[in-house]
Parts: C-alpha cells; structure tokens; sequence
C-alpha cells in the first residue's frame, strides 16, 4: 500500500521531466506494477482488519464509504486542473501529479496492519505459500468461484461508462452538458457506495432493475435519459461492493490477497472485452444501442437460479 503510490510517483515524473516514447512506455511500466501491487492488497487488508476488530459485518459499510472518498477526491482534482492548468500549464499539472502519491504512500504506510501467527508458529507466510493457497481454493471450492466469478462480472461489465461520453454526445448534449451529464452518473455511483452494506437480499432484483434503468436511459436517447442511468450505475456500485464483501467472506486470509488478485485481474478481462465488443460493434449499432446490449448481461444475472 506504500510502494505502489511510490511507482506511480515514478510514472508521473518520467513523465512530466522526461517526455517522450521511452519515458512514456517506462512510465506505463511503472503504472502497471503500481495496479499490480495494489490490486487485492486494499482489501485484504481491510478484511483482515476488521476481521481482527471483530467487526467482519462492516466490511461492505466500509469499503463503500471508501469508494465514495475516492470518487469526490477524482471530482475536487478534476475540478482544480482547469485553473492549475491556467496557473502553470501541464509542468504544474506534472508536479501536483507525482507529489500527491507521495501523499498517498505516507497514508498507506500509516494504515495499522495485524500480525497473524499460523498454525505452523510462522508470522507471515511465504509468497509461493499464499498464491498456492489462493489458487488451490478457487479450483476447490465452489462457492468461492461462484462468488469470484460473479464479481468479476457485476464490476467488469461496468466498464461500459467509459463511452458514456459518446451517449451523451449522441443525445444533442452540447461539450459542457456531456461533464455535466457524466457528473450526474458519477454522485450515482457515489450514492451506491454510500448505501453498500444495506439490503443486500434484494441484490439479485436490483440487478434485474439496473439492467432496465441502463437500457431506458439509452433508449431515451435524451439528456433526461441520464437520470435513471446514474440510478443504475448506483445500483452497480451497491452491487459491487455486495459481491466482493461475499467473496471476502469465503475467502481463507492465507488465499485472500491471491484470491482478490484474481478477481481485480478477471475484471480487467472483462473490461477489455468491453472495449472491443463496443469499438466492433459500433460499425453496426449505435452509442445508445450498445449500451442496451451492456444492459443485457445484468439483468440475466439478476435473473439466473441461485445454485
């Protein structure tokens, strides 16, 4: 949780002080090893901790509450790099940049972190250890996968807000209604997260009702269309943080940063898949019809048996 705002600091200045192909592709490096660091180690860590604290049950109160203090850190910075860029141009915006994973390392490196003695007298196993445990119950227990697999899918398909611009523009919004309208999503999402941990027995209906509400707001084809579009994506965002509380709950702690690892990298595939379902299909469709399609897959969740 330290050394991976350190990496993105070494991003940001290659970056800023050294532009250009070589310094650009040891960045993206850089930025790579920061998410694979990072990736499953959060909430691990989190888990554990109130695990330790007895206090297991908050971990979806908690994670959620988290999530919507980094969506209104991204909206504060978003909004003062307009004048920082006025102030000092793109060195400034540079320097800000890789000053404040430095911010961010001091932050992770204060978190408390408990110390758990195995069965064999060990503090911490070792690494081959905790990757053959986190692998070995994916391939063994079926309620972990059910869980993995189903997180992988509800956070993964979200990736379709990335052309939520192009909707946008699509409907007749004007360059300065497209970030108000994509703002509109981002408090949805928030408001997701600021409710995570509650009614989690209506998750699979409210899935199905998601679904609906991005495939309305598409096919409305209008601004207004955006209000029961943030609504869905608040669903999402509640619904996220449902599934990976379930998974931490079947988790082993010797598997769970492994185990965590697997469902940041699964989304990743899905996202990707996004990406190129989207950019191949929209020779054929257009914006608001692809995100019908998107809303497809999570009402067929919402819908689907539990086993």
């Amino acid at each position: 949780m330290a050394c991976s705002p350190l990496l993105m600091t070494a991003c940001y200045a290659l970056w800023t002080f050294a532009p250009g192909y070589p310094a650009f592709a040891a960045g993206f490096v850089c930025w790579g090893a920061a998410s694979a660091l990072r990736s499953g180690a959060w909430e691990a860590l989190v888990y554990q901790e109130l695990a330790h604290l007895k206090a297991e049950r908050d971990y979806a109160r908690v994670i959620g509450r988290a999530e919507v203090a980094s969506t209104m850190a991204v909206m504060l910075a978003s909004a003062l790099a307009a004048p920082a860029l006025t102030a000092g141009g793109y060195p400034l915006l540079g320097i800000l940049s890789l000053l404040m994973p430095l911010v961010t390392a001091g932050i992770g490196w204060s978190l408390p972190e408990s110390r758990r003695v195995d069965d064999d007298g060990e503090e911490e196993p070792s690494v081959r250890r905790v990757i053959t445990a986190g692998l070995r119950q994916v391939r063994h227990s079926r309620k972990v996968r059910q869980a993995l697999i189903l997180l992988v899918l509800v956070y993964g398909l979200t990736g379709i807000d990335e052309y939520l611009a192009l909707l946008a523009d699509e409907s007749g919004a004007s360059p300065a209604d497209v970030a108000l309208l994509i703002g509109v999503v981002t408090a949805g999402e928030a408001v997701g997260g600021w409710l995570a941990g509650r009614g989690l027995r209506w998750e699979r209906p409210l899935l199905v009702l998601a679904g609906l509400l991005l495939a309305l707001g598409a096919i409305l084809q209008h601004a207004v269309g955006f209000v029961p579009i943030a609504a869905a994506f608040a669903i999402f965002r509640w619904a996220v943080t449902a599934a990976d509380a379930r998974l931490q709950e079947r988790i082993e702690d010797t598997a769970r940063a492994t185990v965590t690892s697997l469902s940041g990298f699964g989304t990743e595939v899905v996202v990707l898949a996004i990406y190129a379902g989207y950019g191949l299909g929209s020779h054929w469709l257009s914006s608001w019809q692809l995100f019908v399609v998107a809303a497809v897959p999570y009402v067929i969740l919402g819908l689907a048996r539990r086993s």
